[in-house]
Formats: C-alpha cells, structure tokens, sequence
C-alpha cells in the first residue's frame, strides 16, 4: 500500500513566521504551498520550494482567496471565470520559483474557503478543475472522494488524488466538522492515526455520531501550523510504516 502524506507549508508573510516548515518537510511527502492569496509572498515561496527540493518533498499549489487577514477562510463570492483567473494566476506564481529550482510541481490542492466552496459548489468546482487543466493537464488534483470538486476534476480529464484529513473530524455526510465546532480537531496523535488506519484498512471513518461512513484516500493532509504537527506527523508516519504502508508523494504512484 502506498500513501502520500500532505501538509500546507509556506504560509508566512513579511516578518511573521507560521508554522514549523523545516522541520515538517522531511516528515510528509507532500507540500501544499500558499501562492500569496491567503499566505506566503514571493520570498516565502522560493525558501519552501527551495527547502522541498532539499528534503525530497514534493510541490503543490495551495492557491486561496484574496484574504490574508481572514487567512482565506473567509468565503467570497466570485463567478466560475473568477475563480479560474484567481487559481491560474497563483498557480502560476509558484510554478516560477519551482522552475527556478529545476523541480517539478506535482498537484494543486485549494484552500479554506475556497476549497470548502469547491467541494459543494459546482461553478467553483469546475473553476478551480480548469485552472489546473489549462496550466498543466498532467499535474494532480488533491480533492475528497464524493464532492464536487473530484468531479470536477474528473470531468476535466485530469487525475485526482483523493484526500482525507487526519487531526480533523467528519460529519455523518463525510463532510469535515466546522472548525466552529468544539469537536471539529482531533487533539491526540493516536486518534488520528486510529482514523487514517480505519480509512485505509475498512474503508470507512467513524463520524462524530458514531456512524460509519465510507472514505478513501490516496493522500492524507496534517496541518502545520499547530505546536504538535510534527509529533502528529511522526506518529502517523510511524504507524503507517509498522502497518506496511509506503509513504510516499502522490505523483508516484497515481
């Protein structure tokens, strides 16, 4: 079995430092990079590309809307066409600096509200979808299985690695909890990775009721940005290694 471990990295701005980029990017396989939409700014993209072509990682597009003081996850209402413009755009801003690097970029993953909207939505979905077929048909979309986005993708042709979160909960729907929510983050490493395992090996994640509800994934987000990402990401590494997985980046075995 192989796996891809994500995390959204890059997400610093001027003088302010987010996350702990260093010392997560060895441990995951893949990196969601912010394209300066919600975070990050041109200085901030060439050091995450940089330190991923160190380490190994490989390199996604993590465009966003227009919010830095909202960290985009603030929903704002824009047609299919602009939606398009705004991924293109930050798609392409990142592609710069892995060229620069002589590395290649590998997927696009949305973020906050503009993924949430993607997932339901269907002008955003397939907004989103063209932006990464007209940039590079070959590059992955990361998107959960039974939304809009992965339709959207699908219908596009292109190829779509299925995602899941491993330190958030899930709804009855498959949905992710809304961080408003007390029990939206799963606080220990153990339980996180108890809920990728139970993906992986059952095909199912037990939802915040206690139902069961069906669930596949190719690649697995962690967040970054949180004093215990790197003992989360460890320890489901770790975990999934004992169980015989490989963890390895999507685009090499999708």
């Amino acid at each position: 079995m192989s796996i891809d471990l994500n995390c959204d990295l890059g997400e610093s701005y001027g003088v302010y430092t987010l996350g702990m980029d260093q010392k997560v990017l060895p441990l995951v396989s893949s990196a969601n990079v912010a394209c300066g939409g919600h975070a990050g700014d041109s200085a901030v993209m060439a050091r995450t590309v940089a330190l991923a072509k160190q380490y190994g990682t490989a390199i996604g597009a993590h465009p966003g809307f227009w919010d830095k003081e909202g960290f985009g996850r603030r929903y704002i209402a824009m047609a299919e066409d602009d939606i398009y413009q705004l991924c293109l755009y930050q798609i392409g801003a990142l592609y710069a600096f892995c060229e620069a690097e002589d590395v290649q970029m590998q997927h696009v993953k949305p973020h906050g509200a503009l993924y949430n909207a993607a997932l339901r939505d269907p002008a955003t979905a397939k907004g989103v979808a063209r932006a990464v077929k007209h940039f590079n048909e070959d590059l992955l979309l990361f998107a959960p299985v039974h939304t809009e986005l992965q339709a959207a993708g699908e219908k596009a042709g292109l190829k779509v690695a299925k995602e899941m979160f491993a330190d958030r909960t899930y709804t009855a729907e498959g949905t992710l909890t809304p961080r408003t929510e007390e029990n939206a983050f799963l606080d220990k490493p153990e339980e996180a990775a108890a809920q990728v395992l139970d993906v992986l090996q059952k095909g199912s994640v037990k939802a915040v009721d206690g139902t069961s509800v069906a669930m596949e994934a190719d690649t697995i987000c962690v967040h970054g940005d949180n004093e215990q990402a790197v003992q989360f990401i460890q320890h489901l590494r770790d975990q999934l290694e004992y169980y015989g997985a490989s963890v390895q980046a999507a685009g090499e075995f999708i």
